[in-house]
């Protein structure tokens, strides 16, 4: 699919079929995670792929917002492999994440597979939940599917504010 046409199009969807993603688009789709780039390259991030009934009720006990999507990815990095920025009040952990959640959720939409980023739960509960290890910080989780018959886009979607609004030029 034509970039611009992704972007334009793409969607939080809320509402999916039973249809499991398929192989082979969920590794494009992890792929695309895997080629983002992060700051000096550290690659913290660290990908948790619930598609079983056990993982997917985990994630249920965490967050309302699965909205029966069968696969769910969880995006998290590892804290202590980050780069710590001048003035050591920031570092990269979450910033990479998110390129790299962004990445999925393009490339997900990219190959007819919906999406919606979650961030509606607490990050501690569900990493217990999970039982991941200390050292990872949760930034979101990614419902992936295919939309329900009747679901689509929110009536607001294409509403946006003009550049004049969003960018001042310096």
């Amino acid at each position: 699919m034509e970039f611009k046409k992704v972007i334009q199009d793409r969607y939080s969807c809320k509402k999916y079929s039973g249809k499991l993603v398929e192989n082979e688009k969920l590794q494009a789709i992890l792929e695309a995670g895997r080629l983002a780039p992060t700051a000096k390259n550290l690659q913290e991030q660290h990908i948790y792929v619930a598609q079983s009934a056990e993982a997917l009720a985990r994630i249920d006990q965490a967050t309302p917002c699965r909205y029966g999507a069968p696969t769910v990815l969880v995006v998290a990095f590892d804290k202590e492999n980050v780069f710590t920025y001048p003035g050591e009040k920031r570092n990269s952990g979450a910033e990479d994440a998110t390129i790299v959640a962004t990445h999925m959720i393009l490339a997900a939409a990219d190959e007819g597979v919906d999406s919606c980023w979650v961030n509606f739960f607490d990050p501690e509960k569900l990493a217990g939940e999970l039982g991941l290890p200390e050292n990872e910080e949760i930034l979101m989780v990614m419902d992936l599917g295919y939309a329900a018959e009747g679901s689509g886009p929110l009536p607001n979607h294409e509403s946006r504010k003009p550049l004049s609004e969003t960018v001042s030029y310096l």
